[in-house]
């Protein structure tokens, strides 16, 4: 069996590899930014992070999403709905939390297919 980390550090990786199926969590870099942008940079991030991994958004099994403000919900749904191929919505959950930095608005988590 193999598990291939990627960005491993004491506490997490960026990415976990294991039997064709990739684990990622993202959260935004602008910390004090508000719900669009820090969407659309946990976007582009998990995009890439996908892509430099042998998978993609096309290949999305499930979303868990975490947001600081439940009323942010339709500010991020625009954007996830852009970003999404027609056709290839992942399994979904979105919840309201407290997030790790005061300043995070979403953090989202991702499995996907390799």
């Amino acid at each position: 069996m193999t598990i291939t980390r990627i960005g491993t550090t004491a506490r997490w990786s960026d990415v976990v590899i294991h039997n064709g199926t990739l684990y990622v969590v993202e959260v935004p870099t602008s910390v004090d930014a508000d719900i669009h942008t820090q969407t659309r940079e946990v976007l582009a991030s998990l995009t890439q992070l996908l892509e430099a991994n042998g998978s993609g958004v096309d290949k999305i099994l499930m979303a868990n999403i975490y947001l600081k403000d439940i009323a942010d919900i339709a500010a991020f749904n625009e954007q996830w709905d852009a970003w999404l191929p027609a056709g290839k919505a992942p399994v979904r959950a979105c919840v309201q939390v407290e997030l790790a930095k005061p300043g995070y608005r979403v953090e989202l988590q991702l499995v996907a297919a390799v």
